[in-house]
């Protein structure tokens, strides 16, 4: 169940990548985004990190990202993507390319969430990275609501109607884009759900918090008991004369 797995006084702090108010991933660190709007998520980490990103995937995920799309968040000159036939190959070029910490953020596609055993890996050699210099962050994109094993965090993010007046001071609906992000486990933090709002023509990005629960909520699947009308208690006999 999502929840957050160790106390803040247990872990010496380390240095976040922020992406807006309340919103922070911790550098020298894997961290898991899903849903279906999980590659802005990556794209906001780009246009908030500095320096080059190393995009990885393999060939049944389409083509890369498109350069004009991409401009929006971060400059498409700072990414470098890489194609691998096998997910174990795409799991060592991840591993080789944080431990080498020429890349400020090392993204990768997967088709299904990894191991606890390559995800320790990831966390080791991101951890590595740091030690000349700004500790690099990896990002693991899985499908559905992600899974993976040992990671740092886990977000779900997905596109959601803006409302008429979502954020103080907003621009009308139809000229910002908006989100839900969920934060659905994480090692030192619980979970927690925001409004994330964006006008179309650029600029940063705004957080509004969720009321408790929210996550639960948008994540839920639909129970067959209440996908399906309840069956009627048979009709009783008539009474006998």
């Amino acid at each position: 169940m999502p929840t957050h797995l160790l106390s803040r006084r247990s872990q010496k702090p380390r240095p976040a990548l922020p992406l807006t108010e309340g919103v922070a991933l911790e550098r020298a660190r894997v961290h898991e985004a899903c849903g279906p709007a999980r590659h802005s998520f990556a794209l906001w980490l780009a246009g908030a990190a500095q320096g080059p990103v190393l995009w990885l995937s393999q060939p049944q995920a389409g083509r890369p990202l498109n350069p004009d799309g991409i401009a929006d968040y971060a400059s498409p000159a700072r990414f470098l993507f890489v194609q691998t036939a096998r997910a174990e190959d795409l799991l060592w070029a991840m591993e080789e390319a944080l431990r080498g910490g020429g890349a400020a953020l090392v993204v990768a596609e997967l088709a299904e969430p990894p191991a606890m055993t390559p995800v320790r890996r990831l966390h080791l050699a991101a951890e590595a990275g740091g030690s000349f210099g700004p500790p690099p962050l990896g990002l693991l994109l899985t499908p559905g609501h992600g899974g993976a094993q040992g990671i740092e965090s886990r977000w779900h993010l997905a596109h959601a109607p803006c409302p008429s007046s979502s954020l103080p001071g907003s621009s009308p609906a139809g000229s910002r884009l908006c989100w839900t992000l969920q934060r659905l486990r994480a090692r030192t933090l619980p979970p927690r759900s925001w409004q994330i709002t964006r006008a179309c023509a650029g600029g940063s990005l705004l957080a509004a918090p969720l009321p408790a629960g929210t996550d639960r909520q948008q994540t839920a699947r639909p129970a067959v008991s209440r996908a399906l009308p309840l069956p009627q208690p048979p009709l009783a006999a008539p009474a006998l004369p």
